[in-house]
């Protein structure tokens, strides 16, 4: 089964003594599965797009998420799981809206949990998902 790795260029490349640590997209043509990465609220720069501000978290790593899927071909439309990792999430729940203005339109399976903390301080979310190209 091929497979294909994506490094979306709207998405920033995170690279520890200059090694790519993760793909962003996965893609398994076999199946037409879509796998992305955990992503964090970073632009294509890697810069903490509202550092400690819950909601503009969550519609940065949305954006992102678009992103990621679009290199693959995919849609948000696509998403069949999601797995949410949050370091509060009660406040979490107070943005519930703009979640679901993002995934609203495929209502995958998702699984949210919080976390003591995530790559850094500043980050409060982490989507990552798996989508099937119809």
């Amino acid at each position: 089964m091929p497979i294909k790795r994506l490094q979306p260029s709207a998405l920033f490349q995170r690279a520890l003594n200059g090694r790519v640590l993760y793909s962003h997209v996965v893609v398994a043509e076999g199946q037409s599965l879509i796998f992305v990465s955990g992503q964090l609220a970073r632009d294509g720069s890697g810069n903490i797009v509202g550092p400690r501000d819950m909601r503009r978290q969550i519609q940065q790593v949305g954006e992102n998420l678009r992103a990621a899927l679009e290199a693959a071909g995919a849609g948000l439309a696509d998403l069949v799981k999601t797995t949410t990792f949050v370091t509060d999430i009660d406040e979490f729940f107070r943005h519930v809206d703009i979640r679901h203005d993002i995934l609203g339109v495929s209502l995958p399976a998702s699984t949210t949990v919080e976390v003591r903390r995530l790559s850094h301080p500043d980050l409060m979310v982490e989507i990552e998902a798996i989508a099937m190209r119809t």
